[in-house]
């Protein structure tokens, strides 16, 4: 059964499905048009510092943070 969580960041989430659907890869390859898409602010007109103040860090220090959330976002496609 899913559930979602209460802290669900939506337009996180929707970074993440934007730049699925444009590459459709797994990590790490979605992790670089991650990179991408935020280096041509291609997603709502933001870049890394926009995306990092929505809690999408994109730099190396913060990369398991990055993964869960591609996991969150992973979890959610299979309740769909």
């Amino acid at each position: 059964m899913c559930a979602v969580m209460e802290d669900l960041n939506v337009s996180a989430l929707d970074f993440v499905s934007f730049c699925h659907r444009r590459c459709g890869q797994e990590w790490p390859e979605l992790y670089d048009e991650m990179c991408r898409v935020a280096g041509r602010r291609l997603y709502r007109g933001m870049g890394y510092y926009e995306l990092n103040n929505l809690g999408i860090p994109l730099d190396l220090a913060n990369l398991d943070s990055t993964l869960a959330l591609v996991d969150q976002y992973k979890s959610n496609q299979k309740c769909s």
